[in-house]
């Protein structure tokens, strides 16, 4: 064993991810291994000390709850859903923060950005936010450089959207902190074909779900997530691309199996269904911004398709609506 192991602190939200979890450690435990001797060592941390629900549904006993300053090198928070309750806690904010003042690397995953964002540690540094939260994200913390890569990692900061990203940031962070080569041999364990770098896209936004292979569907589609704030009619839609409104609406038809008008609609409701789980932002306000000439359609459209009204889905929970892409389709 080294004398002096990396001490890292895993800390565990309420409803956060298991998975997370589980690609941030195994690489740890895998180069210790590999390096016969203990390189790391890690504490799961929850905020009041006792066992935390993961999103699907396990316990997870911890460590400790949030402890002394200045005892762990590296401290990662693990979010997933419900980020914007735990936002708001003073007391895990103030322990982050003076975590940072002690030189503590400070690093989250998925959610867990959004924080570290509310602690204002990550103001004009970037952060890696997963697609589906990127917009809300970008709303609430303007003063953040919120990017849609992969993960980010600088001197003191690192981020992850999370899923199988939060592997590829571990071994990065794990060559950049020992060794290159010990990294590579940990991804291999993995079988890992490349490790992904920071800058890559997670290809997962919504621009790219319906992967068109029309180039003009690709055009409309673009003009409809450019214009949401005040829709266009189908027609004029079908005049920037340069053909009729019918022939645009067989391409759609053919290509998507949806409407163009259905699909414009899906959009706005994607949208303000992020910005009403994800921000504070005022229903009517929210309305204007999707395209809504008015509050009563709005609630009409929203409780149509998701069964509640826009007031009542202001949480991002497990057991709030989900958005589907083709939702709208079978409609």
């Amino acid at each position: 064993m080294t004398s002096n192991p990396h001490h890292l602190a895993f800390v565990v939200l309420p409803e956060f991810s298991h998975m997370g979890l589980a690609l941030a450690i195994e690489p740890l435990f895998v180069a210790n291994w590999l390096a016969q001797t203990q390189l790391f060592r890690w504490s799961t941390l929850s905020l009041d000390g006792l066992s935390v629900r993961a999103s699907n549904g396990q316990h997870l006993p911890v460590d400790a709850g949030l402890g002394e300053v200045g005892t762990y090198q590296t401290v990662v928070v693990i979010a997933s859903f419900d980020a914007k309750i735990h936002a708001g806690d003073q007391r895990l904010l103030g322990w982050l923060r003076r975590m940072a003042r002690f030189g503590a690397t400070i690093g989250a995953i998925e959610t867990g950005s959004e924080i570290l964002a509310a602690a204002r540690l990550l103001d004009n540094q970037p952060a890696a936010i997963h697609w589906d939260n990127l917009e809300g994200f970008r709303e609430r913390y303007p003063e953040v450089d919120a990017t849609d890569q992969l993960y980010t990692l600088t001197r003191d900061r690192m981020t992850c959207a999370g899923a199988t990203a939060t592997l590829d940031m571990m071994l990065r962070w794990i060559g950049e902190t020992v060794d290159v080569d010990l990294a590579g041999e940990v991804g291999q364990h993995f079988l890992l074909p490349r490790l992904r770098a920071p800058g890559e896209s997670q290809g997962g936004a919504e621009p790219d779900l319906h992967a068109a292979a029309n180039l003009k569907v690709d055009a409309a589609l673009k003009i409809m997530q450019q214009t949401l704030e005040e829709p266009l009619s189908c027609r004029a839609i079908a005049d920037r691309i340069g053909m009729s409104q019918r022939q645009l609406q067989r391409h759609f038809q053919r290509h998507l199996g949806v409407s163009i008008a259905r699909q414009y609609l899906s959009y706005r409701l994607a949208k303000a269904h992020k910005l009403l789980q994800q921000t504070d932002l005022p229903v009517t306000e929210i309305a204007v911004t999707c395209g809504f000439g008015s509050l009563e359609s709005f609630s009409r459209t929203y409780r149509r398709y998701f069964g509640l009204s826009p007031s009542s889905d202001r949480q991002q929970t497990t057991n709030a609506p989900v958005f589907r892409q083709r939702m709208l389709s079978r409609r």
